[in-house]
């Protein structure tokens, strides 16, 4: 259901709801427009120009918890308790900018201390002359809509992964058999494809979660400094060493550490990480003694390990034994249907750090969203969103607040794979290549696109797309390499 949407000029003719008569006081409103306002689901109030309420409706009542009689007479402020009251006010942004607000989204406090979330709208009041006389402010409870967008979310999101494609969906299938193992895992992927992410929610799945997981960059120390990181030193075991250091393999006892771009350490560190490995034992810097370990390892790599040891610059034996367990990420290009799940998540993510209420992105934002090829993967798509958080004032991301290479006038050279296309035949290529992806099974695709089998054999008829002989039941993808 909609929030309904009044028109800044209420007139006469408008339902007879609010009459176009200088000096309106709205708080004498007679019996026939208490019933129309009454009979909307949606909760309805209207404020003079001194804040003060002068109708509240039945719906107002039952969503806020305020009786009518309570509520007439006082400032909206002290009734109507939401976070865009001190800021961002719906009535008070239409009256200064002169149009009405439509579906801005926030949260208000019951008079029982619930906090709920609602979808506002507003306009100005005004008589037959064009006068201001106040404003009108309509509230949707969307309690139920979230309650269903989290049980949905739940079905698309592992740990703090999102993802409903059949590689994602793999992929959180047979994370929790990883986990309970003790084995080294190797996870590839190019950048910005979220590998930690995949690495922390192995050690919170595993027996190791109440243990520290430690992570470390190898890419951004140099050799000497990394050793030192990896197995700790002794006093005077160097320059500026005056007290002894654990390791991080130390500091990770009983838990897990993770190796990112273990790719790129030298040959040197490699023999070193080797024999940790072999022997569960770590020789700090400057001592002759070993330090027995009991550590789960987890290493990733933006490079193709295989291909480094083919050109001897890792070596064979250690890509051996970090590969026990071996995950390979998807690039983002290669799971397109998972980007609007994406972006809800990443919204919601910046909507709690940032205070604000931002609903989503505008069909024309999402389309230039949809058609970008994100070398930079998810992190790529975190930051835009980012960017568009700055620059957005209002309810909803417009394209015009996306990145510069995502606007009109250069958005055709990001567009590669979907081209200009309207939401309806991006609509379709979604179907036709999940259906692909699939085997042709719709049973598969309805459940992966979120909707009813018959919704999938309609849309299906009404684009026009070919019903695949094969039906997919024997269809199958590994993702555990």
């Amino acid at each position: 259901m909609h929030a309904v949407c009044l028109n800044p000029v209420l007139r006469k003719s408008s339902l007879n709801s609010f009459p176009a008569l200088p000096g309106l006081d709205l708080s004498k409103m007679d019996h026939s427009n208490s019933i129309v306002l009454d009979s909307i689901n949606e909760g309805v109030f209207t404020v003079g120009l001194d804040w003060r309420i002068q109708s509240f409706n039945s719906a107002a009542e039952r969503i806020t918890g305020i009786s009518r009689k309570d509520a007439i007479g006082r400032n909206c402020s002290d009734v109507f308790h939401a976070e865009i009251c001190e800021k961002e006010c719906a009535i008070k942004r239409c009256l200064e900018s002169g149009k009405p607000v439509v579906n801005s989204t926030a949260h208000i406090i019951t008079n029982r201390g619930l906090r709920l979330p609602i979808r506002v709208s507003a306009a100005a009041l005004k008589d037959a002359k064009g006068n201001v006389l106040g404003g009108v402010e309509t509230f949707q409870d969307l309690s139920q809509i979230e309650a269903l967008r989290k049980e949905l979310q739940k079905t698309h999101c592992f740990e703090d992964i999102v993802g409903r494609s059949p590689i994602m969906q793999g992929l959180f299938e047979i994370l929790p058999q990883i986990a309970e193992s003790s084995s080294t895992v190797l996870i590839e992927g190019p950048s910005g494809t979220g590998k930690e992410l995949f690495a922390r929610a192995i050690h919170r799945l595993s027996p190791r979660k109440k243990k520290n997981f430690v992570a470390i960059n190898c890419a951004a120390l140099p050799d000497t400094l990394l050793e030192s990181e990896l197995f700790g030193h002794k006093a005077g075991a160097f320059t500026d060493a005056r007290r002894d250091k654990p390791g991080r393999f130390v500091l990770a006892e009983g838990g897990t550490i993770f190796l990112d771009e273990i790719g790129d350490i030298s040959p040197a560190l490699q023999v070193r990480l080797l024999r940790v490995l072999q022997e569960r034992t770590v020789e700090p810097l400057g001592s002759v003694d070993t330090v027995p370990i009991n550590v789960r390892v987890v290493a990733a790599t933006n490079r193709n390990l295989k291909e480094l040891v083919a050109s001897k610059k890792f070596r064979e034996d250690l890509y051996y034994r970090i590969r026990i367990v071996h995950l390979e990420l998807p690039e983002l290009r290669k799971r397109r249907e998972d980007i609007p799940l994406l972006v809800e998540h990443i919204i919601s993510k910046f909507n709690r750090l940032q205070g604000k209420s931002v609903s989503g992105l505008s069909p024309e934002a999402l389309e230039r969203i949809m058609c970008h090829d994100y070398p930079g993967n998810i992190r790529e798509l975190e930051n835009m969103i980012e960017q568009a958080f700055v620059l957005c004032r209002g309810s909803q991301i417009e394209l015009h607040h996306l990145p510069p290479e995502l606007r009109p006038e250069t958005a055709h050279k990001t567009a590669a794979n979907f081209g200009s296309m309207t939401l309806k035949a991006m609509e379709k290529r979604m179907i036709e290549e999940t259906l692909s992806r699939l085997g042709g099974s719709r049973r598969k695709a309805a459940k992966e696109l979120g909707i009813d089998p018959s919704t999938l054999f309609r849309k299906m008829k009404e684009m026009k797309i070919e019903f695949p002989e094969n039906d997919g039941r024997n269809a199958k993808k590994s993702f555990l390499h």
